[in-house]
């Protein structure tokens, strides 16, 4: 039997409560991430957007909550978790088509469609990271491929001129831009730090398929304010608030 058991679930809430979103208790739940990804993508009414390795649905949630109109698809490995998705998609009211296979092998039907859009949050540690005790959080964060495929992979998903966001941690920020080559431009990266003066130990990639603009370094996102957690309850930052509870764009 494919799914999770209602008990095995929490109910949590992105972007101050516009999307609802079932994580199981023990496995792989969602943060900042997949809000902070959505929110860097550049996205119109109308446009085809992918998520690459989608598990419960997040990040594409979090778009089609920002845009509303999208055609959605996701592709998660995990069936379980493409299940959970679905379920997502539901609770909120989002029309979406999860297909279940691998990135670097997806169906043949799905590899037949160009997408204006691709977004992915792909497992940030290497196989060679010690394993987490749940199946499905493990296979979530320890990736069998590295940060240049996952990223030839989303540029291989878009169409001509279509556009793709990443997030990943900044050492693999060569890796993913050695993934891209020279078949994408227009290439921004978004540094996110927890507080300021701390180093960015997370970035955002932006890109256009086929695209000749120029690279692009943006302004770090500080994420937290003061210069370490002294309060209960969150901290964060008056732009990092108004785009993780109100929606708002993170523009390079």
């Amino acid at each position: 039997m494919t799914g999770f058991a209602p008990e095995a679930l929490t109910e949590d809430a992105l972007l101050g409560g516009r999307v609802r979103l079932l994580q199981p208790r023990g496995g792989y739940r969602a943060a900042t991430d997949p809000v902070l990804l959505a929110a860097a993508l550049q996205a119109r009414p109308g446009e085809r957007a992918l998520d690459l390795g989608c598990g419960a649905g997040a990040a594409m949630l979090c778009l089609a909550a920002r845009v509303p109109g999208l055609e959605l698809h996701g592709l998660e490995v995990q069936p379980d978790y493409a299940d959970l998705a679905r379920r997502n998609a539901a609770l909120n009211g989002a029309e979406a088509t999860i297909w279940e296979g691998d990135a670097f092998a997806a169906p043949a039907e799905l590899r037949r469609i160009g997408f204006d859009l691709v977004l992915s949050n792909p497992p940030f540690f290497d196989a060679a990271a010690p394993a987490a005790p749940d199946k499905g959080r493990d296979a979530a964060r320890r990736a069998q491929r590295d940060a240049a495929e996952w990223a030839a992979a989303a540029l291989a998903r878009l169409r001509s001129g279509g556009r793709l966001a990443l997030v990943h941690r900044a050492e693999s920020l060569p890796a993913l831009l050695a993934g891209l080559g020279a078949g994408a431009g227009d290439v921004s990266v978004i540094p996110l730090a927890a507080r300021a003066g701390r180093a960015a130990k997370r970035v955002i990639v932006t890109a256009r398929k086929g695209a000749k603009g120029p690279f692009r370094l943006a302004a770090p996102l500080i994420l937290h304010e003061g210069p370490e957690h002294l309060k209960d309850g969150d901290d964060f930052s008056r732009e990092a608030a108004a785009i993780l509870r109100d929606g708002a764009a993170l523009a390079p």
